[in-house]
């Protein structure tokens, strides 16, 4: 036997190349497969993402930053951008407590952030998508009254154990 030359893996020119197409790093969420056109099937989509209260503070930091404008900070509808028809934009935003849009899944909310939808434009290239899901964490947690999502149900034989802390439905 006789020892073998020292080989640097790890050089300067490795280091820079991109990594492979189709790979996704650990810990990191799966890419968002579903296209713009795919819109009943994103009612079926649910969050990886196990957001607790930090996470809907977080959600509600960000949706003030990029949703408050039109929708409202309130959720209404009825941001500074439109003023109840007063303002610079003339077409009412989508009211998060009441209408079609109180019904939204979570999954469809997820895909009009990251598509866009009718004169709202993708947010896909400003919140990364654990961004967008505390977004949706945080809308879903003031329609249902201002208390985060429950974790899934458990079993009914175990309805005596005590509550589970507020998170939005894990990973499918």
């Amino acid at each position: 036997m006789y020892e073998s030359r020292a080989y640097e893996f790890y050089n300067e020119r490795l280091a820079v190349l991109k990594p492979v197409e189709g790979t996704v790093k650990r810990g990191a969420l799966l890419p968002y497969h579903l296209k713009a056109e795919d819109t009943a099937a994103a009612n079926s989509v649910k969050s990886p993402v196990v957001v607790d209260a930090n996470g809907i503070k977080e959600g509600k930091r960000l949706y003030d930053i990029y949703c408050g404008v039109c929708h409202g900070t309130k959720l209404d509808g009825n941001g500074p951008l439109y003023k109840d028809g007063t303002g610079p934009y003339p077409a009412a935003p989508a009211n998060f407590l009441a209408g079609k849009v109180l019904g939204y899944s979570e999954g469809r909310i997820f895909h009009v952030i990251t598509y866009g939808f009718n004169a709202m434009g993708s947010y896909a290239s400003q919140l990364d998508q654990e961004q967008r899901w505390k977004v949706v964490a945080y809308i879903k947690s003031i329609q249902g009254g201002g208390a985060a999502p429950a974790a899934p149900a458990a079993p009914a034989d175990s309805a005596a154990a005590p509550a589970a802390a507020p998170a939005v439905a894990a990973a499918q």
